[in-house]
């Protein structure tokens, strides 16, 4: 086949041999009528050969045109898949639990990517934290998770990388009838011979209980002992109405029954959420799920620090940029 054969070519003659009309060929390519006849006159002059027999009534192609009409349609066909762009990949995000809050960070990203873009497609996943969520992301069967990254084995920080996203304002869930469950905020010097829940044992939140025991050392406060960890809403209630020890939680998480929020203040403990995924991952899902995180956090203010708060030096050192 000649090297000039232009697509354009083809696609006039397939036109035409469909309609075996030239008005109607040139209306549904949108091109004038003489450009399609000039196309129709070059390709049969390039194949040596006549496509169509043409009348002052019809038009009909000739046996050439019958034998080159499926060839062009495959070469079409081919040059379509060619310029095609590729498909869009599944994008898997772990929320890490399926309980759903008035304001979890990992949520609302989710939700404002899929509003920023309805035909991007992305997967919610349940990991229950980031710890698990960081496996199955070295693993290959993630793509995005969120939480406390400082918490993470330092071999898998190495192989990991992250973004600030957000400072939430640690609280507590208390039973209704624990001594502190009727204040509207917990100082944390309350917390003095209360023990703190800081879910230790479950193997899905180990950076969770890590930052745990760094909050409470901090403070001079103790830490329960390790129980069998619930998982979701009804039996994380039926958890703490069993124990009674207040469990350490963020602001803007669910409700439960039997179960209030508090913050804790005095001073506000805070602890950085960040969006973590494996190196080199180009894809627009993803792109898209940061470009969210940081709208949402740039509107919003979510890494403003407040005042009379308290961080992590780890999390202070990712804030300003360091290892």
């Amino acid at each position: 086949m000649p090297a000039d054969l232009h697509p354009r070519l083809l696609r006039g003659f397939v036109a035409t041999a469909e309609t075996l009309h030239f008005g109607q060929a040139a209306a549904r390519l949108h091109v004038a009528q003489q450009a399609l006849s000039r196309d129709i006159r070059t390709l049969e002059r390039l194949l040596g050969r006549e496509l169509f027999t043409r009348t002052t009534r019809s038009v009909a192609l000739t046996e050439a045109g019958e034998r080159l009409l499926p060839q062009a349609r495959r070469l079409l066909a081919l040059q379509a898949e060619m310029v095609a762009p590729p498909p869009r990949r599944t994008v898997l995000v772990d929320l890490n639990s399926a309980v759903t809050g008035a304001d979890l960070t990992a949520d609302r990203i989710l939700a404002a990517a899929r509003a920023a873009d309805p035909q991007a497609t992305l997967l919610a996943r349940y990991h229950g934290g980031l710890a698990a969520g960081a496996r199955e992301l070295l693993a290959g069967r993630l793509d995005v998770s969120f939480g406390w990254f400082s918490g993470l084995p330092p071999e898998s920080r190495e192989r990991l990388l992250q973004r600030p996203v957000r400072l939430e304002r640690v609280a507590l869930l208390l039973p209704q009838g624990h001594p502190l469950a009727g204040r509207t905020a917990i100082r944390t010097a309350e917390l003095v011979g209360h023990p703190v829940d800081i879910c230790a044992g479950n193997p899905a939140t180990t950076e969770w209980t890590e930052f745990g025991e760094r909050l409470l050392a901090a403070h001079g406060l103790t830490a329960a002992g390790a129980g069998s960890y619930p998982v979701g809403a009804a039996e994380t209630a039926r958890y703490l109405a069993r124990h009674g020890h207040p469990m350490l939680t963020t602001v803007g998480g669910p409700e439960l029954p039997g179960v209030v929020t508090r913050p804790l203040v005095d001073p506000v403990p805070l602890t950085l959420v960040s969006l973590v995924r494996r190196p080199g991952q180009g894809d627009p899902g993803i792109g898209l799920i940061a470009s969210c995180a940081a709208e949402l956090g740039e509107r919003e203010g979510w890494l403003l620090r407040p005042p009379a708060s308290w961080l992590t030096a780890a999390d202070e050192a990712l804030l300003a940029g360091r290892p």
